[in-house]
């Protein structure tokens, strides 16, 4: 039993790694702007909740529009240069469903 178990195990470890540097680039970029887009997507969860509660002047709600805005058309360029899409940012988050 322990032995078919660390069978598949090596199985599904690569005997070589691949360091292509472009490939390199490619996978912390999506690190990182999953990470980015996950924080931006509680940031508005939680402005909609303020919004809700009234906690907000209408001037902080339009400033906090515009910069969501801003925030999502960067994310768009910074998808697009680095060769990725929405599905490639996707996770999911469990009980929460998919982040995009």
């Amino acid at each position: 039993m322990f032995r078919e178990e660390l069978e598949k195990i090596t199985e599904a470890v690569p005997g070589k790694i691949n360091l292509d540097p472009d490939k390199v680039h490619q996978g912390l970029a999506k690190l990182v702007l999953t990470l980015i887009e996950l924080i931006r997507k509680l940031l508005e969860r939680q402005a909609i909740r303020r919004i809700e509660a009234g906690s907000l002047t209408p001037e902080e709600i339009e400033r906090m529009g515009l910069t969501f805005l801003r925030l999502e058309e960067k994310m768009e360029e910074l998808k697009a240069h680095f060769g990725l899409t929405d599905e490639d940012l996707n996770l999911n988050l469990g009980p929460l469903g998919d982040l995009m």
